[in-house]
């Protein structure tokens, strides 16, 4: 036994030695980067080009990315996932309101409406609902909505909001308290995230839910809720454990001073009582109201998956996805057709994917375990196509080492750090760290923990199920320039994000792709070829489902 376990370490430890080494000669340091792939501008030309009409799920330019992606997979070699096609078929559904009226709280010497758009947001994602009538339903506040067992926190105690609509909180307790010991502190949870709290309201039995809007602990402003909230949005077309909602819906945080005020308190006050350990959920004495229709609309999409068998263990898989998507084209006003051509957005990513699937298969062995190279779709409609592979996996989860997920990477040029997003959650810190000290780099953990940016992209579909994945990309450090290099950097993305203004231009300088595409390739390089099998630390939220399947892995 003990020859068997010396073994294994001067393996693992040989593993890691060969690939710093190759890093060194493949992927120099900083002041002297290769090229991680010849075709990485091509690609990312072609997919942000005006011919993929911003690439839209279910649209002739989604369809004719899909086709691009399988043809490049195949291309390369590798082995289709899905019974002989690079294709997992997501099935979608377009759910339209209109005809919606205003939003009324009422009580006994009171009646107030808020106007769709400037004050609320309401939508319904329950299948068949094309009529959505809420008739005076009861207000219940719930604090922040949360019932986590493992921070002893449940809001919902002592209280039955079955058929009532309960008004909560955004972020969590440990946010507005700052407090270290209270979940987290400042850095969300994933009980903080918005689609957390409305899954909650409706297993709890709820038939609406409004979340406060409040700019600091969301993450962003009233605007982003109202844009991304109107006109059409997409859903997977399944059925779910638990029937959601009638109504989920945002509230502006002066509707919110209204409505507590009626109640007889005030925002401030009630939030100061959520945050306490004892906090009990409040009946405002009020009731809210609202209507509207919903049309739908099926249609299909793909994910696209291809991979390269383990030699040694292709029972055990290490995953690369980034989503293909983006928000397609809209008409102006004026007639004039606008396309978000999402250049960064995730252009980048899906290139990335494409690029280290080549990497990979140029080896002159394959690795040791399966690694599996996923394109998803409909991710900027709410993860919906990581969601669906992740409920309907074609690699075990159990048996998923790890993963990378890649999403809008850098493209104003190389950086003397690494952004890692929820640094500090999983064993998987110490293999990035590794890495990019090879790259002379350091990391730093995410700038904004309190907005969730970890519950954001398309990792997140994976880590819910238990799945440690890595979502990093280059910092803001950047080689050889200043300050206020960084702030113009900052300012210009900002500007452009999902807007027709995500377009390749002047600004950008690949190297700082190339950079990050050798650290990933490394980070997977080593994993695929090792016997490790990461985990999240103690007293994560995704700890526990990873715990229950480790009788899965057999070694």
């Amino acid at each position: 036994m003990k020859t068997k376990s010396f073994k294994i370490i001067i393996q693992q430890s040989a593993i890691i030695i060969a690939a710093v080494l190759f890093f060194n000669k493949c992927g120099p340091a900083v002041d002297e980067i290769e090229p991680f792939c010849e075709d990485l501008q091509e690609h990312i030309e072609i997919l942000s080009s005006d011919d993929f009409e911003g690439r839209a799920p279910s649209t002739p330019g989604g369809l004719k990315t899909v086709e691009y992606i399988e043809s490049e997979f195949e291309k390369i070699g590798l082995e289709p996932a899905v019974n002989g096609s690079y294709r997992q078929a997501v099935p979608l559904i377009e759910i339209t309101p209109s005809n919606i009226s205003d939003l009324s709280i009422s009580g006994e010497e009171t009646e107030m409406s808020f106007r769709y758009y400037d004050e609320m947001m309401v939508n319904s994602v329950r299948l068949g609902a094309e009529e959505v009538n809420l008739s005076n339903s009861e207000l219940v506040f719930v604090g922040y909505g949360i019932n986590a067992p493992e921070y002893n926190w449940n809001d919902y105690e002592g209280v039955d909001v079955e058929g009532k609509t309960v008004v909560i909180l955004v972020n969590d307790p440990g946010y507005a308290t700052g407090d270290e010991d209270m979940f987290t502190g400042n850095a969300m949870t994933y009980y903080g995230r918005w689609t957390y709290k409305f899954e909650e309201a409706a297993r709890q039995g709820a038939d609406a839910a409004l979340i406060v809007h409040q700019t600091g602990p969301a993450g962003y402003e009233w605007n982003v809720v109202s844009t991304s909230w109107s006109g059409p949005n997409l859903d997977l077309d399944a059925e779910r454990d638990v029937m959601p909602l009638l109504v989920e819906g945002w509230i502006h945080k002066d509707v919110a001073e209204k409505i507590f005020e009626e109640a007889g308190t005030s925002l401030s006050e009630i939030s100061e009582m959520a945050v306490q350990p004892d906090f009990s959920p409040v009946h405002l004495g009020l009731a809210a109201s609202v209507n509207f229709n919903n049309s739908y609309r099926t249609s299909e999409s793909y994910n696209v998956i291809g991979y390269i068998e383990g030699s040694v263990h292709p029972e055990e898989s290490f995953v690369y996805m980034g989503h293909w998507d983006h928000l397609g084209m809209t008409e102006t006003e004026e007639g004039e057709i606008e396309i978000y051509n999402g250049a960064v957005d995730n252009a980048t990513g899906t290139a990335g994917v494409i690029c280290l699937a080549q990497k990979f298969m140029e080896l002159d062995e394959a690795p040791e375990r399966t690694v599996v190279f996923m394109a998803v779709t409909a991710e900027e409609s709410g993860l919906l196509g990581s969601r669906y592979y992740a409920e309907n996996p074609l690699f075990p989860l159990a048996t998923t080492v790890a993963g990378i997920n890649m999403d809008a990477l850098n493209v104003y040029g190389p950086t003397h750090d690494v952004s890692v997003i929820g640094y500090g959650s999983s064993d998987l810190d110490k293999y990035i760290r590794r890495h990019a000290s090879a790259q002379n780099r350091r990391l730093e953990p995410d700038e904004y923990p309190e907005r969730g940016y970890y519950y954001r992209s398309d990792h997140f579909s994976m880590a819910r199920f238990g799945v440690p994945m890595i979502y990093a990309k280059g910092g803001s450090d950047y080689i050889g320039r200043d300050e206020e290099y960084s702030r113009m950097v900052s300012e210009d993305y900002a500007k452009r994000y999902h807007m027709p203004g995500d377009i390749i231009h002047d600004l950008w300088d690949y190297d700082g792709l190339h950079q990050d595409l050798w650290l990933f390739f490394n980070i997977g390089l080593e994993l695929t070829n090792s016997d490790d099998f990461p985990n999240w630390v103690e007293g994560n939220e995704f700890r526990a489902i990873r715990d229950e399947t480790a009788s899965e892995r057999s070694r």
